[in-house]
């Protein structure tokens, strides 16, 4: 891939202070794109609406969302954790979509790219709050992806785990002799998948040569899945 891969294209980043989001700023723009960089809350019905409107033309949406992954036992599980993990990782997603997509239809060219997590894709304990509503994002990417895929919009997802992040592993964590000994234990690569490595498969999701993925889960972790 080229470094001008995403040469004019304009970029919104949402949730860009965390999360992949300062490296996806940081890639993106390398390659050429016109970041528009977003940390505003997503929280309220109207939110996203008012960022993409306030965004302007958008070539494509890169939908980062992240919250402290819940660690309670799944029958101690209260309403509160299950609605509001929900209204921070899925809400958003839908209401996003569906304020950028009507343009990208009409000019038959886009792509949204969901920041997800392969913790839906293989069961951990006490995470059930944070792997359902992981899950349901990419159920909806799945879905929402062969709905567009006929006006030239690509909708499709990473599912990421052990990849460096600061939400999900800060310094202090990776520092841990313990976490290191999981890393060699649990993940076949033995370490962290790099920032800028996921980040510039991102790049390349992005880019017009990848055109052909239509509504696709991408397991980035390591091997972790495979496990």
């Amino acid at each position: 891939m080229t470094r001008e891969s995403l040469k004019g294209k304009r970029v919104l980043i949402t949730q860009a202070d965390v999360f992949m989001g300062p490296m996806l700023c940081e890639v993106f723009a390398e390659h050429g794109a016109n970041v528009i960089p977003n940390t505003d809350s997503l929280l309220t019905p109207e939110a996203p609406t008012s960022i993409i409107s306030a965004a302007g033309e958008i070539d494509v949406l890169v939908a980062n969302l992240a919250i402290p992954a819940p660690s309670t036992a799944a029958i101690e599980v209260s309403e509160e954790e299950w609605r509001s993990t929900f209204a921070a990782l899925v809400d958003p997603l839908p209401r996003l979509c569906r304020a950028v997509l009507p343009f990208m239809i009409q000019r038959r060219s886009g792509k949204v790219l969901v920041m997800g997590s392969a913790s839906a894709l293989r069961g951990i304990k006490r995470a059930s709050t944070y792997s359902a509503a992981r899950g349901a994002q990419l159920a909806y990417v799945q879905a929402l992806g062969v709905e567009v895929a006929a006006y030239n919009v690509q909708v499709n997802a990473i599912a990421q785990n052990f990849v460096d992040n600061p939400t999900y592993f800060p310094a202090e964590i990776q520092a841990n002799p313990r976490f290191q000994e999981r890393l060699k234990r649990e993940v076949p690569l033995g370490r962290l998948v790099g920032a800028r490595e996921d980040a510039e498969f991102a790049a390349y999701l992005c880019s017009d040569q990848a055109n052909c993925f239509v509504g696709q889960v991408f397991p980035v972790c390591g091997g972790w899945v495979q496990r």
